[in-house]
Formats: structure tokens, sequence, C-alpha cells
């Protein structure tokens, strides 16, 4: 048996966006910026897909930006402000995506910007006070914060932030690649000037996304080369990917409160059995508190830790892994567990739960869980 329990890396595409997908992948093959009758269907397909987004975020459809995912609309986000929005500071975590820490780093060092980060509290939350007295100080400011960390979980106070960043006129871009499509968004009622999907993070297809901008600001594109996205993003469009996303996020739009509930009791199972039978496995992040619903970030002590663990699962056919998909490979460890200065003898094992996911797949990894501690004989109390 095969578990998936790698949902915050990438999702299982969703039947209906396959049917949905597949006429335009057999019948609709003209580019959308062709004038002639095969561009103006595709075309059509394409601004239909870019309303029904815009509607269920409560925006214009403007203001929705395609990009092939969440890594090039965070960048967008960030290079444009500095190049059109006179950005002099940013503001930010060392918890962050990659595709905001490296971009913001770079920015710093090429464009000479000042580069703050805000403090962390012992949980890994923002410390909200901290990031007052540093919008408090500084002027001509971006500030850049996860929605949900993608590794351990916890939630921004997405509202507070939006409301001292109005109070200070920050520019805010949240990255929420892990929470579009699992939690309602009114880009109405929660100022925000960005905001970013990956449809493969809820059940859509991979390789592509889009980049919410409040029409209140004024950026210039990334990439040039056409005229496409309203001169915002040069490049033909990824219609089949674009529609595929449209669905999967009216979907989960639809099926909300019923995904949340289903997912949350696998969380919550895990981490009650988790408690109750190995005393010596850990929680990093606020697991049980502010924290998002599809990621459970657990440690795992040196006795069963090693550095074949995650390969070690996988022949169990277990998908799991250490943090970020985005940093496989790097052998550095999490930079997320050493900005939260966590005991590094300990490994981060990331589970994240998706909608196809049940009780009875727990249920089997947290018996391999205990096969490792007998192998490593030590107490799993």
């Amino acid at each position: 048996m095969k578990i998936y329990f790698d949902n915050a890396a990438s999702t299982p595409l969703d039947n209906e966006v396959f049917e949905a997908i597949l006429p335009i992948l057999k019948e609709d093959f003209g580019n959308p910026s062709s004038t002639h009758s095969h561009g103006r269907k595709v075309k059509a397909k394409l601004e239909q897909s870019r309303k029904n987004i815009a509607s269920l975020l409560n925006v214009t459809p403007g203001e929705i930006i395609f990009t092939s995912g969440g890594t090039e609309a965070d960048n967008m986000a960030l290079r444009c402000s500095v190049e059109s929005l006179g950005i002099k500071n940013i503001i930010t975590s060392r918890i962050e995506h990659h595709a905001v820490l490296h971009t913001a780093e770079e920015l710093a060092e090429k464009n000479k910007i000042q580069l703050h980060y805000v403090n962390l509290l012992a949980n890994g939350h923002i410390n909200i006070q901290h990031l007052e007295t540093l919008l408090a100080a500084n002027t001509n400011v971006l500030v850049s914060l996860m929605h949900a960390n993608n590794e351990i979980g916890n939630l921004l106070p997405l509202e507070k932030v939006s409301e001292l960043c109005q109070k200070y006129n920050a520019y805010f871009h949240s990255d929420t690649v892990q929470t579009m499509g699992h939690y309602p968004f009114d880009f109405q009622k929660t100022k925000i000037d960005f905001a970013v999907g990956a449809a493969h993070k809820f059940n859509g297809p991979n390789g592509v996304g889009f980049l919410y901008i409040n029409k209140r600001v004024k950026i210039h594109s990334l990439l040039t080369g056409g005229a496409q996205e309203r001169e915002m993003r040069g490049g033909t469009e990824n219609v089949y990917g674009i529609v595929g996303m449209a669905k999967a996020l009216e979907i989960c739009y639809r099926d909300m409160a019923k995904k949340q509930a289903h997912i949350s009791a696998i969380k919550q199972y895990m981490m009650t059995e988790i408690k109750a039978n190995f005393k010596a496995l850990k929680f990093n992040g606020d697991s049980e508190g502010n924290s998002l619903y599809t990621v459970l970030n657990v440690a795992f002590p040196p006795e069963v830790a090693n550095e074949m663990l995650l390969f070690n699962f996988d022949l169990e056919g277990i998908s799991i892994s250490g943090g970020s998909a985005c940093s496989s490979g790097s052998n550095k460890g999490s930079h997320v567990i050493r900005a939260l200065n966590n005991n590094l003898d300990y490994a981060p094992i990331r589970f994240s739960f998706g909608k196809y996911n049940t009780i009875e797949e727990a249920k089997i990894v947290l018996q391999y869980v205990g096969k490792l501690f007998e192998n490593a004989s030590i107490a799993q109390q």
C-alpha cells in the first residue's frame, strides 16, 4: 500500500479538474493571442477562468495575473515592487519560503535595499510588536510574510498584519501558496497588495499559478517579450493549466468545509496518537494552536533519526518530506528549524495531508514509526 503524506509539496490532480482540461488538450490548440476563431475560442476560456478565480477571491479579473507557479509570482511581487514602487526597505522573516527569502537577499545585495528580519517567538510565530517597531522606524516599505509556513504550518494573523501595513503606509505581500484553496479569501475585506496561488497545492495541475495585484498598485512586468496578461507577463499562457487551476479552486470553495473537517481529523488523530504513544517525539511550530490543518511537523530524536530516515519511510511506501520540496537535495537541513533554534540533533519530518488521505493511512504510518523505535531499541514512551 502506497501512502502519500506530502501534500504540502504537491497534491493529486482532482478527477473533475482532469475532465475540465481534457477537451482543451484534445481540441483547443489555438494561441489565445491570435485573432482568428481558434485563438478567440481559447482566449474566451482563458478569460472565463480569470473571472472565476477573481470572483472566488472577491477581486476584479484585471487583478489576476497568470504565472508558471508560486515562485514566479513571489519573484514578480518583490522584484517589480522594488523597481516600480520606490521600495527602500523589505521586512520579512527568516522562515519564509526561499522564493521570497533568496529573492529579498538578492535585492538587498544588488539594489541596495535594506533588509529587515522580524523577530520570531519561541513557537515560530511572528513577533507582531517587533513588526510594528520595524514599520514605525522605516519608510518606503514592502512587508513580505507568508500566510502559512510550508514546513511547520504556523499561520500568520493576516488581518492584523494588513492593518499594521495600512497604518504605516507599507505595501503588503503574502505568499499564500499553502493556504489558497484551503481557506476562504476576500481581498475586499482583507487589504493586501500581493497574494499568490499555485494550482498544484490545491489539486490542480503542476506548473501554473497566479499573482493577485491590488488594482491600486502599479508595477512593471517581470517577463517581457509580449503583451500577454495585460502587458504584465510576457509569454503565451498555459491555457490547459489555467482552466484546470480555475476548476480546482472552484471545487475547493465548493467543498471547503467538508475538506477542512476531513483533513483536520487526520492531523488531530496523528497528534493525539503521537502524544499518547511516542513521548520522545516533539512537534515543531504551533501544531496545536494557530496552525495550518494540512501540516504536522514532527521532530524525531537522534536515536531514531539518521540520514536514511526519509529513505526508510520511502521503502515502506510512505511518501513524506523533511521540509520544503524546493530545498530537497540541498543537504543543508531546514532553514526554518535552524531559525527557530530548535535542537538540530532532532530530525524534522513533515507529514502533510490532503483530501484523499484517510485515518487508516495515518494508523499505518504510526505503526511504522513504532517499528523505528523498536529497531532503535529505545522506549516509545
